[in-house]
C-alpha cells in the first residue's frame, strides 16, 4: 500500500516516520514551552517577594530603595514573554472564534491555518525587533538609566527568547493543525454553539 505524498507516490513506512519526527518534534517543542511557562512563574514569585521587600525597606526600615522597583517591572515582563509559548498551547491567547466555532471541520481548519500563519508572521517581526535591541544593547554596552544600572541586555534577553519561541510553537502548532485537523476544542463547543441560535 502507499500514500500520495507532494512528490508523488510514497511507501506507508516512509509516510509514518514523517510522521512520527513531526510529532516528536511537537512534543519537544511543547516541553520547553511549559519550562519556559515554569520559568515564567517563578519569576513571577520573585517580583511579588521584590515588592514585598520594597514595602518592608521603606516603610519598616525606612530606608531607600534601588533596585526593587526596576527588577520588578523587568520580571513581570519577561514572564510574560517567557509564558507565552506556553499560554499558546493552552489555548489562552484572546481570539475571536465565533466563526470558527460556527463553520464546519474543513473552513475551521483552514481558519485555524490562516490565523497561525499570520500570527507568526506578526511574532516573527517582534522577534527581529528583539533581536535588533538586543544587538545593540550588547554591542553598546547599554545600560538602564537607574541607580542599579544594569546592563539593557539582561532584561531584553527574555523578551528575544520569548517571541522566537513563540514562533517555534506556532510553527509546531501548524504542524499539530496538519497532522490531526482543525483545534478539536472548538469542535466540542459546536454543539454548545448551536444551542444557543436555537433558544434565541
Amino acid at each position: 500500500m502507499r500514500q500520495r505524498g507532494p512528490a508523488g507516490p510514497a511507501p506507508v513506512s516512509q509516510a509514518s516516520s514523517s510522521e512520527s519526527d513531526m510529532r516528536s518534534f511537537i512534543r519537544a517543542v511543547s516541553a520547553v514551552s511549559r519550562l519556559l511557562g515554569v520559568i515564567g512563574a517563578l519569576l513571577l514569585l520573585a517580583a511579588i517577594f521584590a515588592v514585598s521587600h520594597m514595602v518592608f525597606v521603606r516603610y519598616v526600615l525606612v530606608q531607600s530603595t534601588v533596585w526593587q522597583t526596576e527588577f520588578t517591572i523587568f520580571a513581570i515582563v519577561a514572564a510574560t514573554f517567557l509564558g507565552a509559548p506556553w499560554v499558546l498551547i493552552e489555548r489562552g491567547h484572546v481570539n475571536v472564534d465565533i466563526l470558527q466555532i460556527a463553520s464546519g471541520p474543513r473552513v475551521r481548519a483552514i481558519l485555524q491555518a490562516l490565523s497561525g500563519l499570520a500570527s507568526l508572521v506578526f511574532v516573527g517581526l517582534i522577534a527581529y525587533a528583539s533581536w535588533y535591541h538586543f544587538h545593540e544593547s550588547w554591542t553598546n554596552g547599554w545600560m538602564t538609566e537607574s541607580v542599579w544600572a544594569i546592563p539593557l541586555w539582561i532584561p531584553v534577553l527574555p523578551m528575544l527568547v520569548g517571541t522566537v519561541w513563540l514562533a517555534v510553537q506556532y510553527i509546531a502548532e501548524l504542524m499539530r493543525l496538519w497532522l490531526d485537523g482543525a483545534d478539536p476544542h472548538l469542535a466540542n463547543q459546536d454543539a454548545l454553539f448551536s444551542d444557543t441560535v436555537k433558544k434565541a
